[in-house]
């Protein structure tokens, strides 16, 4: 399930196959168990009915969660965009030599931060991180020895700001982690198939075009909250615009 949560477009495949079989499913049992019309066709309906609204229910909530997600993730990025801006300019407070060295070290960690965007593979990430991670040793230890030697309230604002560039990079971090439980999709997933499986069973005799209607929606719906919910893969990206221009103008 996870693989298919981060790779929409295959989610979107085998939830329509998976789905279209579970409608044809529940019409092969019909036929062979009720070949002629149910007596009890209203309470099929009423069921099916109440378990469309349960479902439904369920995809706009996972929906909401999703693109609150989303949001956040684009949040983070402008924020990471303007603390490394402010810090860039701040660091005019520290001796020439450690501001030409730390905004230089700066830039380089910008570049990083804009590759984290763009990057999909686990290999790729991992180096990422770990440049990162290296360069932000590297920036803190570049302003650290000036503070202590003249530790005033200038020096505090510079410090601060070089706080706040690691602190966004960490809540960036967490941003991309925080995805739409599994769990959740799990039990989204079971009430879909017991749709179409109703739907199946009740509608035998009947075009067959009725038993594809729902499968599509269903995965329709499943293809879009899992793109805006996967921060990696999919149509629906977080671009690192505020990052890029940031650089640009750096330049």
């Amino acid at each position: 399930m996870i693989f298919l949560t981060n790779h929409p477009i295959v989610f979107f495949v085998v939830s329509l196959v998976v789905l279209w079989l579970s409608a044809q499913l529940g019409a092969t049992v019909r036929r062979r168990r009720h070949p002629a019309s149910l007596e009890d066709a209203e309470d099929y309906g009423l069921v099916l009915g109440a378990t469309l609204t349960l479902l439904g229910l369920l995809i706009g909530f996972t929906f909401s969660m999703a693109a609150g997600r989303y949001d956040q993730r684009k949040n983070y990025e402008e924020e990471e965009a303007n603390a490394i801006g402010t810090e860039y300019a701040r660091l005019d407070f520290l001796p020439a030599v450690e501001t030409q060295k730390a905004r230089t070290l700066l830039r380089q960690y910008l570049h990083l931060r804009i590759e984290h965007y763009s990057e999909t593979s686990a290999e790729q990430l991992a180096k990422n991180e770990a440049s990162t991670a290296d360069l932000q040793a590297q920036l803190w230890a570049t302003i650290v020895p000036s503070a202590k030697e003249q530790p005033d309230y200038v020096r505090a604002l510079v410090v601060s700001g070089m706080n706040d560039v690691l602190n966004r990079q960490g809540y960036t971090q967490a941003a991309f982690l925080n995805r739409v439980p599994i769990a959740a999709w799990m039990l989204m997933f079971v009430i879909a198939v017991f749709c179409n499986l109703l739907l199946g069973y009740r509608a035998v005799g009947k075009a067959r075009m009725m038993f594809l209607i729902l499968p599509i929606a269903l995965a329709i719906s499943f293809f879009l909250v899992s793109d805006i919910d996967s921060p990696r893969h999919g149509v629906i990206l977080v671009q690192a615009q505020n990052l890029e221009i940031l650089e640009d103008s750096l330049k």
